[in-house]
């Protein structure tokens, strides 16, 4: 059994310890180019048809060539198979601008197992630290050409936040505008529960849409459960009855320390995590 496997996407099954890309890629060279990452578990890509939603418009705004959603399908299929059914693995996409001066894009699946961090973060819950991320929340409204609601490749900004964060003795990070408002994580969506309401905040800020929390929230209305999109602070995640980091591969981590502080839990412990796990298996 394969500890990697890798698909390019013509559906063709790749040495994963041979060299794939060309030194003169953009993706390389300059980090352009967008991707995705799907949780894969009992054989099944997690909500598959949100993240082709979300590659498109990614790819979009960073005006690459529309991606080509069959192939990918039929790339995801393949890599399924080689996988296999009886472990987690973690599915990423990868779409760049491809060579300098081929304007052909660069394409391939690769999949790997699930971190042991994101294992341990699942059962124990995560410390956080609030980080500046350097910019207002309007941002993205005022200067679209920055790409801040596309997953991008240039990651390099939240990969140092992290390690900042680990440096301080933390595990994960939110990010904070400049006005202080609460915008994301390196690799997760920002969530509180208010009795029973779910609320995280609007995308407008320059946030990239979360996929698992759009699964989320299509199922919390039929779990008595109120989902909306707010405007949050750092003060808000305190008060909050329950904090969750939200991610496609981690699914839902509790944050049990936001800046050195304990949070007091008063949303029914697991509750939310087992409904997260619900809206993946649902989504398409």
């Amino acid at each position: 059994m394969a500890d990697r496997v890798l698909v390019t996407l013509d559906g063709e099954v790749r040495d994963a310890d041979a060299p794939l890309l060309h030194a003169d890629d953009f993706g390389v060279l300059r980090g352009d180019g967008v991707f995705e990452t799907l949780l894969v578990r009992k054989g099944r890509a997690c909500a598959v048809e949100l993240h082709l939603a979300r590659l498109a418009a990614s790819a979009e705004a960073a005006d690459l060539l529309e991606p080509d959603r069959d192939a990918w399908r039929r790339a995801i299929g393949v890599a399924l198979k080689e996988w296999g059914d009886e472990r987690e693995g973690v599915l990423r996409l990868v779409y760049t601008r491809g060579r300098e001066g081929a304007d052909v894009p660069t394409a391939f699946l690769l999949m790997t197992p699930v971190a042991e961090r994101v294992e341990k973060a699942r059962r124990d819950g995560v410390s956080v630290v609030t980080l500046e991320r350097g910019f207002s929340a309007d941002l993205a409204q005022r200067a679209p050409w920055q790409l801040l609601g596309a997953k991008t490749l240039s990651y390099a900004t939240n990969m140092a936040a992290l390690r900042h964060a680990e440096s301080v003795g933390a595990d994960d990070v939110v990010f904070t505008s400049s006005e202080g408002y609460v915008l994301e994580g390196p690799r997760s969506t920002v969530l509180v529960a208010r009795g029973r309401s779910l609320v995280t905040p609007p995308p407008e800020q320059g946030i990239l849409p979360g996929t698992t929390q759009q699964a989320l929230f299509d199922l919390a209305g039929e779990r008595d459960l109120v989902a909306r999109y707010e405007p949050l602070r750092p003060a808000d995640l305190v008060v909050a009855d329950g904090v969750w980091l939200i991610s496609s591969v981690a699914l839902a981590v509790r944050v049990h320390t936001l800046d050195g502080h304990a949070l007091t839990p008063r949303f029914p412990v697991g509750e939310l995590e087992k409904l997260v796990d619900e809206a993946v298996d649902a989504a398409r």
